[in-house]
């Protein structure tokens, strides 16, 4: 995980009048989710088990890029939606650098990268919600995990994955039924999770020894042209927002609102947290919102922002929702970074709200199918 430092946005936005300008532009909208739709929205149960969970007992382990455990934990994800999730494409994205800890040997580092997309549209013409995590884990000290830094956000978008990938078979099918497949009657709309490797630094962060997973991926991206005459120039320019996901799973997380041209995404995703605990959806108490900064004015962002895997990204002009928390984790860096030390309760209720929050992106509120038993449970009820 990065550290903090200005922003070279903010210093391309120049002067308050452009911020409040920008403020009031027209964003991309949708329809919110319904409270049945939300009460829909499953959570992971014991998919989230330390020692058998099936999403996030096989990410628990040290996962230095180049070595069995980081080949284990890719083949683990590889495997999981190759299984269960076919739909989705899966797709290797490998690059090698030289290291500041190993010397003339190249390290290879290795990203995933799965997506969905509408059967019908070509690449080029599909703008995609980005769903971003890093699975590496410490060089040193010798033996760490890294739960929260980033298992847990990896086992986040597996489930969200999960969660949404029968709405989507449903909403498109639906399309093609009723004959709006493909008429350009709306920007298509696909769906990405990236999980990235390498953004560790091996010695200490800097621009170089950092984020080499997400550089590579980034720089690839935007040098590959999609054919004319299509929607989007790039890979790159079809990121319609890159949300990334780091440090979750620690209780009472607070996470801020960091960038004032995404703080109206940000305040999506506060709008379902704050929903979903007021219909009793949530596991967690915690004494604040996770995401407490809804209303943030223009005047109260800084160019302050942490260095992390969205940055490669934003340097290219992709809007970016950072969802991590600060402070950091009382176990950042450190050996208790484990599983024993992860709030299950809190990462549960992460996976309903970013699940919530793409099914909303995605406008899938009428195609996400009831979770398994929820007809018996309201029959028992009824009965009592």
């Amino acid at each position: 995980m990065g550290y903090l430092r200005a922003s070279r946005q903010w210093a391309r936005l120049g002067s308050v009048a452009l911020l409040v300008f920008l403020s009031s532009l027209p964003v991309f909208a949708y329809e919110e989710l319904s409270d049945d739709a939300l009460r829909r929205v499953p959570g992971a149960a014991g998919d989230f088990d330390i020692e058998r969970g099936l999403l996030l007992s096989p990410i628990l382990i040290p996962r230095v890029p180049g070595t069995p455990g980081s080949a284990a934990v890719q083949h683990h994800f590889a495997d999981f939606f190759a299984r269960q999730l076919p739909e989705w494409r899966i797709e290797w994205h490998n690059s090698t650098a030289k290291t500041p800890a190993t010397g003339d040997a190249d390290v290879p580092f290795v990203n995933l990268i799965l997506t969905r997309d509408p059967p019908w549209a070509q690449a080029g013409d599909v703008s995609r919600l980005a769903l971003v995590a890093h699975y590496d884990s410490l060089y040193r000290p010798e033996g760490f995990i890294g739960a929260v830094d980033s298992a847990a956000p990896c086992a986040i978008l597996m489930h969200v994955a999960r969660s949404i990938d029968g709405a989507l078979s449903k909403k498109w099918e639906a399309m093609e039924a009723s004959g709006d497949a493909g008429l350009g009657l709306e920007d298509e709309r696909g769906v990405q999770i990236l999980l990235l490797d390498g953004e560790e630094a091996w010695v200490s962060w800097t621009d170089a020894d950092s984020l080499y997973g997400s550089r590579a991926l980034a720089e690839s991206w935007g040098s590959e042209l999609h054919p004319s005459p299509s929607s989007h120039r790039s890979p790159l320019d079809a990121i319609s927002l890159f949300v990334l996901l780091d440090l979750l799973g620690a209780a009472e997380p607070r996470v801020p609102s960091y960038f004032l041209t995404t703080h109206w995404a940000y305040q999506s995703m506060a709008r379902i947290e704050g929903r979903m605990r007021k219909l009793g959806l949530l596991q967690s108490k915690p004494k604040q919102p996770f995401l407490p900064d809804s209303g943030k004015q223009a005047s109260q962002f800084t160019r302050a922002f942490i260095q992390d895997d969205h940055v490669p990204f934003m340097d290219r002009g992709v809007d970016v929702l950072h969802i991590i928390p600060t402070p950091f984790p009382a176990t950042w860096h450190t050996m208790e970074d484990d599983g024993k030390h992860l709030d299950l309760a809190t990462m549960d209720d992460w996976a309903k709200i970013v699940a919530a929050f793409a099914a909303e992106w995605m406008e899938l509120g009428n195609f996400i199918p009831e979770p398994p038993g929820a007809r018996k449970a309201i029959r028992d009820r009824t009965e009592l």
